[in-house]
């Protein structure tokens, strides 16, 4: 038997405090409540997922180059504030060639200008915002689907 493709689910700046700051933007969700649920959808698709948060450029580009080791098929990663200012991350994301999903709990495009600018858009498969916890599941099954699609 053949081992699930692995998908990690990547989370920026200040997500780890999803459910306490500014949950009219963001939402009452926790970010392990989110996890939990992205978890739970990976194991009807077939796929086994990985989670990692952190508040450091350094960590993040740090994880996404273990991605190729790791066996990674898919990323799906919510860059938060790194979105409009890390061409380092991009340039790591590229470096992998590693196909990924942007994900944003809130519609960038309602919110202050500098937000509508994104770093990543442009090398993603996708781009999902303004859904809230719901846009992380559909990016799973976006990646889902293209894995699938690409297994024959």
């Amino acid at each position: 038997m053949s081992l699930s493709p692995l998908i990690w689910v990547l989370h920026g700046p200040n997500l780890n405090r999803l459910g306490q700051r500014e949950p009219e933007i963001y939402g009452s969700a926790t970010l392990d409540q989110i996890n939990q649920k992205v978890s739970q959808r990976g194991q009807v698709l077939g796929v086994q997922t990985d989670f990692f948060q952190t508040n450091h450029e350094g960590a993040m580009i740090e994880k996404i180059h273990q991605a190729p080791a790791a066996g990674v098929r898919f990323i799906v990663i919510n860059p938060a504030a790194f979105t409009h200012t890390s061409v380092a991350i991009r340039d790591a994301l590229a470096s992998v060639s590693i196909p990924f999903v942007e994900v944003h709990l809130s519609n960038v495009h309602r919110r202050e200008p500098f937000r509508h600018q994104s770093y990543f858009s442009d090398l993603a498969e996708a781009v999902i915002c303004g859904l809230g916890p719901a846009g992380y599941v559909s990016a799973l099954e976006f990646a889902a689907e293209r894995i699938a699609i690409t297994r024959g």
